[in-house]
């Protein structure tokens, strides 16, 4: 390498810790382009950040202007849904149906932008996640626990306890770790059976999922072309511990400021005395 080069080289690395803080609505058209070639691309989202939505939607026009597609693998879906025998003027309703969407548990005004641009463009969208009916065999399946190597199981763990914000008892720690293991194993073989050759398929996940250290991306072939992206609202001062665990790192503006523990804690509550009782 000559001398002029190595200084762009450095240069750039010694800018890109700022220039990598910067929220942008959407992404540069550089940064997509390093996410290629894939055969898989695992997005990852906060789920109340209205510019993930925004950039789902954008990463699903892009790829279809560019004929790459192959399908959109939602975790907002479970497994064995799918939209492919849809035409792409399929109503809404008759899209929401095929997916068996549950309105409940995830906003279908959120998401159905991104859902509804690529059954427009013909291209498939499948539920990806477990089956709740398949979760209570998960928590009580130790096999999952060697599915991870012990560094990332503890951290899988560190994580429930986080979200639960240390509320959980801790002997439902493993379980529910258990769950989110099998969570990422139907989410990646799910991934499998959609891949074609010269195109990609994406998938929409919160970020704990797409971490590939611990997430989907453990249970794929290593012969697969993968590259996980975190879209993150929040300020950092330091990007290289994300890019450890992610193959980009897309800053994006906050999400709104909300007590997720008090909410939690608020739920607990509510489901303590609406609970029956039990003679």
């Amino acid at each position: 390498m000559n001398l002029k080069r190595l200084w762009i080289v450095l240069t750039a690395m010694a800018l890109s810790g700022c220039a990598a803080l910067q929220p942008t609505p959407y992404p540069e058209p550089h940064q997509i382009n390093r996410l290629f070639p894939a055969s898989v691309i695992l997005l990852g989202e906060q789920h109340d950040a209205a510019d993930h939505q925004r950039i789902h939607r954008f990463m699903v026009e892009t790829l279809v202007a560019r004929q790459a597609l192959a399908a959109l693998a939602l975790e907002m879906a479970t497994e064995g849904q799918s939209t492919e025998k849809l035409d792409p003027d399929a109503s809404e309703e008759a899209v929401k149906d095929a997916l068996k969407w549950s309105q409940g548990t995830w906003s279908w005004a959120v998401y159905g932008p991104v859902v509804m641009a690529a059954v427009r463009a013909g291209v498939p969208v499948v539920g990806a996640n477990l089956p709740k009916a398949r979760m209570r065999e998960s928590m009580n399946d130790t096999g999952f626990d060697a599915l991870l190597p012990a560094a990332a199981l503890q951290t899988q763990q560190q994580n429930i306890r986080q979200g639960h914000c240390s509320l959980l008892p801790e002997p439902q720690v493993a379980p529910m770790a258990r769950i989110q293991i099998a969570r990422d194993i139907a989410m990646a073989r799910t991934l499998v059976k959609l891949v074609q050759p010269g195109k990609t398929v994406l998938l929409v996940a919160g970020s704990g999922h797409v971490d590939k250290t611990l997430g989907v991306a453990q249970h794929l072939p290593a012969d697969l072309k993968i590259k996980t992206v975190l879209m993150h609202g929040d300020p950092i001062a330091n990007t290289d511990q994300y890019l450890a665990q992610f193959d980009e790192f897309w800053p994006t503006r906050p999400a709104p400021k909300g007590d997720h523990c008090a909410d939690f804690l608020a739920q607990r509550k509510k489901a303590a005395t609406t609970e029956p009782v039990v003679k």
